[in-house]
């Protein structure tokens, strides 16, 4: 599933080719991939509407429409955004043949076209990801985003971070910093990062770190997500942004899928393990496992 920094970056792609522009007509080819929440005809408070802006939370995409409502997109394990207009093809998501071939094919769920000829298809072979369409002001409530902890990015989410994260005690750091619930966008791959850059080893448990600690990771999975976002976001396999380009960031990255690789910081073979139920790189000398149990003040 993409993280943070590549849904982002597909947000800011979308910022620019569709902000501003009216939706003309929409085609629902699989009815589970689009719901309009409030039960209405598919097309009604969509139609006719003009998107105002694109937002993000977690990893979940917002278009505003003028219409008072929102168009709500998840793109799960396999979901596509691709636009085609005025002889472009601009594509976002991961890549298969459906972002270079000829659309719709048989992974378009919902095709949105526009008032200047523009098309914007949502694909997903596995069905897995979702259009939702609903009352913006109802989005806050959808159980997903309702639970989401604060947002990585944004400015000071410390105090809000180390009141959730204080509520798993008992468990692995990083299996909080995978919590949506905890903080929103962090997975596998900026996970091992942040807690690389801050010489923490995964398994600790969180009851064993001060709260100084957690906010250094909190801060190193800030930057390593700027640092992605910079450079286009991370491409693990499939992922590509939203102008189809590959993300540039892995090439750089400290341990993600570096297992055998020399530490950039001492030198030690980088290993993998499992931890939380996820693949997991480390440095086993950067990365001890703390021996005792620290005071909780910072």
């Amino acid at each position: 599933m993409p993280e943070l920094p590549e849904v982002e970056t597909v947000r800011r792609g979308l910022a620019e080719l569709v902000v501003g522009h009216r939706l003309a007509a929409l085609e629902v080819r699989e009815s589970k991939s689009f719901v309009a929440a409030d039960g209405a005809e598919p097309g009604h408070h969509l139609v006719g509407a003009t998107i105002t802006a694109a937002r993000r939370r977690g990893k979940v995409l917002l278009l505003d429409l003028d219409t008072d409502h929102c168009l709500v997109i998840h793109l799960k394990m396999t979901g596509q955004l691709v636009h085609q207009g005025d002889g472009e093809h601009w594509g976002a998501g991961h890549p298969n043949d459906s972002l270079l071939g000829e659309l719709p094919d048989r992974s378009t769920r919902v095709i949105l076209d526009f008032d200047d000829g523009a098309t914007l298809f949502f694909n997903d072979q596995r069905k897995f990801g979702w259009v939702q369409l609903m009352p913006t002001e109802e989005v806050g409530r959808i159980p997903l985003l309702a639970a989401m902890g604060p947002e990585p990015l944004d400015d000071n989410p410390e105090r809000e971070f180390l009141r959730r994260v204080r509520r798993h005690q008992a468990t692995s750091v990083k299996a909080a910093l995978l919590n949506q619930a905890v903080v929103a966008g962090i997975g596998n791959i900026y996970a091992d990062e942040a807690l690389w850059a801050a010489q923490v080893h995964p398994a600790t448990p969180v009851a064993r770190l001060t709260d100084a600690r957690l906010g250094q990771i909190l801060v190193a999975a800030r930057e390593v997500m700027e640092r992605s976002l910079a450079l286009g976001g991370s491409t693990a396999r499939t992922y590509v942004d939203a102008q189809g380009r590959p993300g540039a960031y892995l090439s750089f990255a400290a341990v993600f899928r570096r297992e055998g690789q020399p530490c950039p910081r001492c030198g030690e073979t980088i290993v993998k393990t499992r931890v939380a139920g996820r693949g997991t790189h480390l440095c086993p000398v950067c990365q001890r496992v703390p021996r005792r149990r620290p005071a909780r003040a910072a």
